[in-house]
């Protein structure tokens, strides 16, 4: 898939934090649901993990709630289970963007690496949910003025 800014990763650690914390993890994520246009992108890895930890941090039912409702949310793609999950799944799904809370994912040394292999840009939840522009975003993916957001995220 190509790269595009509208497609975003989650790595297991923000999908499981939006679930069980809230805050910066949950504000990033819910711009990506309020806005039909952009698309979060998953692989059965990525969810395995996410659901292991709300599994682990909240209980059974909860984890297997989530689940039903994530696979309903997101676009899948496949990689070897060898690769690291968040980045193996950006980079097949073509996310321009990865919301993390691993710094080694975030470091410059990781930035320098990336550079040049994916067009994958990792950010903590935080940077994502205080830069984000779904004005601009949407004229240079869609074109046109901006309507605003066209979904609840807490459907």
């Amino acid at each position: 898939t190509d790269p595009s800014p509208a497609r975003v990763t989650a790595d297991a650690d923000v999908l499981a934090a939006d679930v069980l914390v809230g805050g910066a993890a949950r504000a990033a994520l819910d711009h990506v649901r309020e806005h039909s246009w952009l698309t979060l992108v998953a692989s059965d890895h990525l969810l395995d993990d996410a659901e292991a930890v709300i599994r682990e941090l909240g209980d059974a039912a909860l984890a297997r709630d989530w689940r039903t409702r994530i696979e309903r949310e997101c676009e899948f793609v496949s990689h070897p289970a060898e690769d690291h999950p968040a980045l193996a799944t950006a980079y097949r799904g073509g996310a321009m963007h990865l919301l993390t809370l691993d710094d080694s994912l975030r470091s410059a040394s990781a930035g320098a690496t990336l550079r040049g292999r994916v067009e994958t840009s990792p950010r903590h939840p935080r940077a994502f949910d205080t830069l984000f522009d779904a004005e601009s975003l949407y004229r240079e993916v869609v074109g046109g003025e901006y309507p605003g957001p066209d979904s609840d995220p807490r459907e």
